[in-house]
């Protein structure tokens, strides 16, 4: 195995940089009025198309934290982790057809103005701050420290820093063109990311076959995965019993069977996808029909993504465990490890899909930041006055900060992103306040009595309880009760599964909101105006639904 680049490596790398970098360059040249206009610089002013939309959306959500953690967690557990991708494209579908509408009827551009239109300042300041705390310390860190460290490697290992500070340049430079420029150059970066990761997907399966002397062939490289690792190829985790091994228990921690899609998977997908500034704000700008056939053309890129993220992982796994891959030291290390069996120019492909990945999201990220800093604390508190160019140059400053804090924060990985593992870290800390804000955001969108007093209570609920069950319940109320049962962790205490948390969470901080909004008037006067035609949908919608929900039952039937 190698980890180092050849000459075709980095003229494939250069090649790819040179056409993203013109090509970004072009668009933003095309239209002089990003500089000096906020809705174009933060929105692209309703310009992306319905597949700009779509492959924006999967550049910018899929990262370092999938190619790497979840890989990761397919090395470890398997095809299981598939459902945060899987049940994705349905939470997908939900958006379209429910939230969006609401959005652009009611002219969203920013989560904090949903929560001040809907509820009151109060909630929209807090939730604001939260919100840039969240992406700059929690996102942003983890999506550069985890791309830098898998790039790092295959570049043998002594150039973390130079790698982090390239990687932030070149996101940086496409996020001050605004959003049309991230938007359309996300659509080469999606076509790398895919073309690059099936590349490699097709190599580790081939090497996979002839390892077990199968010959050159791909499909018996699958079909020796199955066989070797049949317990990777389950949906659904069974229960831990008393006879299961602690190794088993730590997978069903971290996908928790059944269970998990009647609790926390749901919470997690809706809340990223729906009421996430770093997400809807590229369908924000579009009019209804173009961003829910975005929306929805995302939803059928997810379902392709195991293929590309998960599935190197569990190759990774049957070399190891054939003793094909000695040097591999934690699962984390699985797709980085896969790479460098690559061929010279192959390789260089994967790591431009693999930077594509990493600086979609970071640009992606650092403009939901500088979005929501500039339009909904700098203009509503610091300068209320501020003209059009002074709000553009306010948000790009916005991005350079918050790209050297996440430098700052990464370099000696001061916030521990390595030792939680990356895929973990995210959704960990992202999942805290998930119960509170889906709750927030679902009854403040379809219910409404609903209160703002009730929202802040829902916030507040919503993450005490998460931390609880998460931390203190196993102690405090007992191993097994009428909600949960705890396991142990291998750490000497007992852990209930984070997902099972996250729906305890959410049950309760929903009965919380619902019995405070009672107390309220009958209809809350910011409440939103509904009517049947806003959810109306098109043939050729109910078209993608159908194909998208046939394609899942079909995965879920196989591989049940």
């Amino acid at each position: 195995m190698k980890n180092v680049l050849s000459t075709g490596d980095i003229i494939v790398f250069i090649i790819y940089f040179v056409v993203v970098s013109a090509y970004g360059y072009w668009i933003y040249s095309r239209k002089k009025k990003a500089a000096t206009d906020t809705k174009d610089f933060f929105l692209a002013e309703g310009s992306l198309t319905w597949w700009a939309i779509g492959a924006s959306l999967i550049a910018s959500n899929i990262s370092a934290e999938q190619f790497i953690g979840m890989s990761g967690d397919g090395y470890f557990v398997g095809i299981a982790v598939a459902a945060y991708e899987w049940i994705a494209a349905i939470a997908l579908i939900i958006i379209a057809v429910w939230f969006i509408p609401i959005y652009l009827k009611n002219k969203i551009y920013t989560m904090p103005q949903f929560l001040k239109t809907r509820y009151n300042e109060t909630v929209a300041l807090i939730m604001a701050i939260f919100w840039l705390f969240l992406y700059v310390f929690v996102n942003l860190t983890s999506i550069l420290y985890l791309g830098a460290l898998a790039i790092n490697g295959l570049l043998g290992g002594e150039y973390l820093h130079v790698v982090m500070i390239a990687l932030s340049i070149f996101a940086v430079i496409i996020t001050l063109g605004g959003m049309k420029v991230i938007g359309y150059t996300d659509v080469i970066q999606v076509s790398v990311l895919i073309i690059g990761g099936l590349a490699t997907t097709y190599m580790a399966l081939t090497l996979v076959s002839e390892k077990f002397g199968l010959g050159h062939n791909a499909l018996a490289g699958f079909g020796a995965l199955m066989k070797d690792a049949p317990d990777h190829f389950h949906m659904i985790l069974a229960k831990p019993d008393a006879s299961s091994s602690q190794e088993y228990i730590n997978k069903y921690l971290v996908l928790p069977g059944i269970l998990m899609y009647a609790a926390g998977q749901w919470i997690v997908n809706l809340n990223y996808w729906g009421c996430n500034q770093y997400i809807t704000q590229r369908a924000l700008g579009a009019n209804l029909q173009t961003a829910r056939h975005g929306i929805l053309f995302a939803g059928l890129l997810k379902i392709m993504m195991p293929v590309i993220v998960m599935l190197p992982g569990i190759a990774a796994y049957v070399l190891q465990k054939n003793g094909h891959l000695p040097g591999l030291a934690s699962k984390d290390g699985a797709y980085a490890a896969i790479l460098g069996f690559l061929p010279a120019g192959l390789k260089g492909l994967s790591i431009a899909a693999l930077t594509a990945a990493i600086v979609a999201s970071l640009a992606g990220k650092a403009n939901s930041i500088s979005t929501i800093f500039t339009l909904d604390i700098y203009r509503r508190y610091i300068r209320k006055d501020a003209e059009e160019a002074k709000l553009v140059w306010t948000g790009r400053i916005t991005v350079v900060v918050a790209m050297i804090l996440a430098i700052l924060f990464t370099w000696n990985d001061l916030l521990g992103i390595g030792g939680e593992g990356g895929f973990t870290f995210i959704q960990k800390y992202t999942g805290f306040i998930s119960p509170g804000v889906f709750a927030m955001f679902l009854l403040g969108m379809f219910w409404k009595r609903t209160t703002g007093t009730a929202a802040i209570a829902g916030i507040i609920t919503g993450f005490t309880l998460c931390v609880f069950f998460n931390q203190f319940a196993p102690v405090v109320l007992g191993h097994e009760t009428l909600f949960y049962t705890a396991y142990p962790n291998g750490k000497g205490g007992y852990e209930i599964p984070f997902l099972i948390c996250m729906g305890l969470a959410f049950m309760f901080t929903m009965i919380v909101m619902i019995a405070i909004s009672l107390a309220g008037p009958k209809v809350n006067p910011k409440a939103f105006i509904l009517d049947k035609g806003m959810f109306r949908i098109s043939p050729a919608t109910l078209v993608i639904i159908v194909i998208t929900l046939l394609l899942l039952s079909a995965l879920y039937i196989r591989f049940w």
